[in-house]
This record gives C-alpha cells, structure tokens and sequence, in this order.
C-alpha cells in the first residue's frame, strides 16, 4: 500500500441508510449547507408568516416569486443526496433514513408548490427551505463525526515515509520511492527517520519509538538481527534494515485492513439498529397516512398537510443511523491508538461478558526467552569468575542460554576470551580460558563425566529448579579426563512485569476465573503462577499441555458454562484462539493478520486484555444509550408531530421537528465522543 492509498470504501449496510450516504465527501455536505442556508435567509425573510411573527413587512417586485423560485433551487441543489439515498434503498429494498427525509422534503415541495398555484391556503417555503439546510447540516456534522473516527487510517497511512534511501552494492544510498522497494533491499534509515517497509536490522543500534504500532510510549532498543516494522521511528542513531515486506504485506497495511473491516462490520447492535430503522420507515409512513386521513376528515386539510410533512420529519431516524456506526468507529480508531487491533466486531462485543481469561504462558506471560536469574560458586571461587569464565566458554555458542550468560556477563563480570571452542551436541561446550580447558552444560554434561554436584550448590539447584529455572554448571576440565564442577548458573524464562499487572487488573475487572496454560511441567508452571499473583483455589493452571490439547482444554472450559476468552501467541495458539469466545493473539509485532484471533495485540503488553474489556463494556453501554435515546425520541415525538395534543395547543411545526431531530443527532453524537476518555492500559 502506498502512502497515499487511505481511501476507504463503506460496504453496504442497511442500518437506516446510513452507509448508503457514508461514501459522500463531508465538504460536499458543506458546500451544499452554505449555499442552501444562503437561500433559505432571503426565503425566510420574504415569508408572510415569519413577517406577522416578527412584526415587519416586505414588499417589492416579484416578492412572491423568491420563495417558489429559490425554494425550488434549495430541493432540487440542497435535497439531491437524499432522493439519491431514497432511490438507493427502495432498489435494495431497504428502506430508512434517506427514504423518510426524501418523503418529508418532497411531500413538503408538493404542498408549497401547490399553494403556490393556490390549492392550499399554506406559507410553506420557509419551511421546506429550512427543512433542507438543517438536513444537510445534520448529515455535514454525521459525515465529519465519522470521518474523524475513521480518520485512525488515514493517520496509519502517513506514518509511511514517501521515500527510502536506498543502499547500493557499494554502500552508497540512493533515494528512492517506497514503492520501488523490493524485498532484500536494504535501506539507511537516518536518526529521526521512519523505517519505510518491514524488515530486519543488518547494521547499528537505536532506540526506536514504536508507539504509532504497539501504543507503548517507551522506546524500545533494536540492533543487528531484530525486526523493525514500517512507520516507527529511529529516535537517536541510523540503521541499515534488510527489507522483508513491502506494501500491502507490511504490519501497517495490515493494521489498516484490520481497523477499516473492523469498523465496517456491524455486530449484534448494528443488527438491531437496523431492523429498528425498518420498522420506523413503516411505522412513519402508517402514521403519516393516518395522520393525513384524520385530519382531512376533521375537515382541515391544511393542517392535514402540515402534520403529515411534520410526521415524515420527526421520524427521520438520523440518531438511529449514527447510533451505531460512530459507536464502532469510535472504539476501533480508539482501540488502534492503544495498540489494539479489533479484526472482528462480534469479538469485542463478545468481550464484555467474558468470565474467563486463559492465558498462554511463553511469549503471554513471560518474555519467551531466558535471562540469568542466579549465580552460585563452591568454596574458594567467586561467582563473578563463574560468570566471567562461563561467558567466555559460551562467547561462540549460538544457544538461546549461552547468549543470556554472555548478555548478564557484559554487565555484571570481566570480559575473558577463550579460545579451541568445542560444541559437544546435548551436552554443551568446551574451551580453554587463560590456558585451562573448561565446560559448561546441564545434567547430561555431568553424567557423562560422572561428576556429581557439590553438596553446597545443590541446594541451590533445588531451589531453582523448584522455580522452574534450567540449571547449567561450570566445570574444570583435567588432562587425565577428570572434571570439578566450580559453580551453577540459573537461568529463567522471564515474568513480564506488566503481567502482574494485568492479573490484578483482570481480578479487579470482576473476572472469575484467571487461568494459565503452558507445555512446561507441573513445578514450572506453579512457580510462575505464584510469581503472577494466582489464587490457590481460585484460578487455575493448566501444566504439561501438548500443543493439540489447547483447544481441548478451551472445550472443557466452555462446557463447565464457562465464557472464555484465549490469549496467546497465535503460532501453536490458533485452534484454542478459535475455539474460544474470544481469541486475542499478543505479541503481534509484524504478523498483525492472524486469522484465528477476534483481536490482536500489536504490543507484547498483556494488560492490553483489560483494555479490550474496558473498551467492549464502554462501547456496549454507548450503543445501548444511543439505541435507547433514538427510541424513546420517536416514541414521544411522533404522537406529537401527528398532532395528539393540538387540542391543548401543543403542536409542532415542520422546522421545529427539523431542529429537534438535528439536536437529538448532536445528542447521540457527543455521548459516542465520550468513548475517548476510556483508559486502555491502567495506570501503574
């Protein structure tokens, strides 16, 4: 996708018409307003009626031609969006929103040209030209409303640079368009520059600030061998990235398609909504005719006129059409800027009655790769020797361990430098250190030489190993085969410290069951558990789980009544991210589209699961507030506008509805904006 390609294309829902018109431009909305409340001044001022109202009189030339000639200008300019939406839904066989303001402007066109061939004895033009330009600003401000929530797109779009500088066999950077990149390229990307496409770092170090991808403010440090993604931004130094994807199969393009089909989707709301909007076109249309039949028969057929074009417009159901759709805008342009990515409506509305969250444990909950947790040394040797010599056996080891000792080493111990390294398959390795030989590996090192472990360390080693820890020894190789084990190293798939957090969080959130699942054993999974906070007796852990189990274990939660939203990495995860009632994939990072999660984390931050909560309870409630709000308006206006209380004098006029239907947009509009303060990560 190119920089400029943030155009977005509605699907045709039939929720009043509302999407029927969502493809027009706000400015032609704008335009049509402006020049249609220019005539309706002139229109109004010339009107008999607003004349003995207001006390003044008008009279020149061609006076009573302003209102039939300007009037006409205004239904045929200003309402031409409307009886394009009525033709478009009575082909569809949808009719809503746009069908009943294209009744009440062209009833009410019909009735002030015929008074004004003398059939009626009705001041109607104002009123018609009035009825328009508040139309038009009610869908101006419906269109902007819209457009502004949906504007998280066009926001994706630009994180894009428009070019790259390219770097040629010889080193030297070209600047190029992002379109001419291909995979294996590799680009300069200059201090305070964005990454232009996804790919992997093959020179340099900097800190990059990922925030417009994952919504986490903190740089984050990446260097040779880490993926960056399109649109995040080397803060401090340069970097040379060998792109690995381009265009619509970067992680930006693929957030993009996630947020548009999001909040194109409609969800159980929507479906309300939309069957409420049929049943109000009905109802409108009934009550309109009975409305013109009753009064015509009372003998008043002006004043039947009147109520029936008041009825057409009171029931416009403009709150209706907007009640829905600006809701899901809203909450997915909001969810997006917080790093979180709802693919599928239905699941973040599934969201709010979640009672159970079960929690992959590696790569969830821990970082999915160790870190040197402990040290121990035997009599008469330090533990930063141990380190310092392990480090320097393992310097040349390409073992997810060995890197961790050598990352501890670089801040914690001397550098030393070995030398006639040796990999000993299963095992571990070997080599020599100021001239000793020395090895360092696991159990099965030790069983080979027929070394057991020293009283002293192997207190420590229970204890690690109770935690969960993978234990290595160091050992001092002799010439005649012997072997002396100088110390142990400890080292731990790390506890993201935000998990703590998002436990707690969940615990508060009224969750009933907070649950962990993990291939590793018994003794492991309990160690982590308690690390996190889990209750005995109240959340549950689910230890030595092949990966085809999962979605075993999903169905066993499920038919004890349980409703259970699966949180995992999406790799081994997909068939329990299915299966259960919510499937959330954490850790995206550059595989934003996975297909078998409802909603996905483009962070590796698990309090992102609480926000998804929060957002879908927020969002629920705002749409339930707008439906009830646009219901009840129609249920006490109605009557009303139809002219139940005439007797009392209570009876509203055609512009008066125009105005109040207008307002109870703006209503249902400023309540959906509240979606904004809702918090998608807790405080710390």
């Amino acid at each position: 996708m190119s920089h400029g390609d943030t155009q977005h294309h509605p699907k045709q829902h039939g929720h009043g018409g509302h999407d029927k018109h969502a493809g027009h431009d706000p400015a032609a909305f704008r335009r049509k307003f402006w020049l249609s409340l220019a005539l309706t001044v002139p229109i109004v001022a010339t009107s008999h009626m607003v004349m003995d109202w207001l006390g003044y009189e008008l009279d020149f030339p061609g006076i009573s031609l302003v209102g039939p000639v300007l009037g006409t200008v205004v239904f045929g300019y200003g309402g031409w969006p409307f009886l394009q939406g009525a033709v478009r839904e009575i082909r569809d066989r949808a009719p809503g929103m746009m069908l009943l303001i294209a009744m009440a402007i062209t009833v009410a066109y019909v009735a002030s040209l015929a008074t004004s061939f003398g059939a009626f004895d009705l001041d109607f033009w104002w009123e018609l030209a009035a009825l328009v330009t508040i139309m038009l600003l009610g869908h101006w401000q419906e269109m902007k409303a819209i457009g502004q929530a949906r504007g998280a797109l066009s926001a994706l779009a630009a994180l894009l640079p428009d070019d790259a500088e390219r770097l040629d066999p010889d080193g030297a950077p070209h600047r190029v368009t992002v379109a001419e990149l291909g995979v294996g390229d590799v680009v300069l990307v200059r201090p305070g520059a964005r990454v232009p496409a996804d790919g992997t770092v093959v020179d340099g170090r900097a800190e990059m600030d990922e925030s417009m991808i994952t919504g986490e403010s903190r740089p984050v440090s990446r260097a040779t061998g880490d993926r960056v993604v399109a649109g995040t931004v080397a803060t401090d130094a340069a970097l040379r990235v060998r792109i690995e994807a381009v265009g619509d199969d970067t992680a930006l393009a693929g957030i993009q398609r996630l947020v548009s089909e999001a909040q194109q989707s409609s969800g159980r709301a929507q479906v309300l909504a939309d069957r409420f909007a049929a049943w109000l076109f009905y109802i409108a249309t009934a009550t309109a005719v009975l409305t013109l039949v009753v009064w015509s028969l009372l003998g008043n057929v002006d004043e039947a006129v009147v109520r029936t074009v008041t009825v057409l417009v009171i029931a416009c159901p403009h709150a209706l059409g907007l009640a829905i759709p600006l809701v899901i805008a809203l909450s997915t342009a909001v969810a997006a800027k917080g790093g979180i990515l709802v693919k599928d409506r239905l699941a973040l509305e599934r969201m709010r009655t979640v009672d159970a969250v079960l929690f992959d444990k590696t790569g969830t909950l821990t970082r999915g790769e160790h870190v040197l947790t402990d040290v121990a040394a035997t009599t008469g040797t330090t533990e930063r020797d141990v380190l310092a010599i392990a480090a320097a056996v393992e310097a040349d080891s390409e073992h997810p361990l060995a890197r961790a000792i050598a990352t501890a080493a670089a801040d914690r111990s001397d550098k030393r430098t070995a030398s006639g390294f040796h990999a000993m398959t299963g095992r571990g390795v070997r080599a020599e250190v100021d001239g000793v030989s020395y090895a360092v590996g696991g159990p099965a090192l030790l069983r080979e030489l027929d070394v057991s472990v020293p009283e002293d360390l192997d207190e420590h080693r229970q204890d690690w190993s109770r935690r969960g820890a993978a234990v290595l020894y160091l050992l001092r190789l002799s010439d005649d085969g012997g072997a002396v084990v100088l110390g142990a190293l400890a080292l731990a798939d790390q506890v993201r410290p935000e998990a703590r957090q998002a436990v707690a969080d969940l615990r508060r959130q009224g969750i009933r069951k907070i649950m962990m699942i993990t291939g590793d054993a018994r003794p492991v999974a309990e160690a982590v558990a308690a690390d996190l906070g889990f209750r005995a007796g109240e959340d549950e852990v689910f230890a030595e789980v092949l990966p085809a189990e999962k979605d075993d274990t999903v169905t066993g939660l499920q038919q004890r009544g349980l409703r259970v939203a699966m949180v995992g990495d999406g790799v081994n995860d997909a068939p329990a991210l299915a299966r259960a009632n919510v499937g959330i994939a954490i850790g995206a990072g550059t595989d934003v589209a996975i297909e078998s999660a409802g909603v996905v984390l483009a962070s590796s931050d698990p309090r992102g699961v609480s926000g998804v909560i929060r957002l879908s309870r927020a969002a629920y409630r705002k749409m339930l507030q707008n439906l009830a709000w646009a219901a009840g308006y129609n249920v006490v206006a109605l009557p009303l506008a139809a002219g139940v209380l005439a007797w009392a004098g209570v009876a509203l006029s055609p512009a008066v509805a125009a105005v109040l239907m207008s307002a109870s947009t703006i209503v249902v509009a400023l309540n959906a904006q509240l979606l904004r303060r809702v918090e998608l990560r807790p405080t710390d």
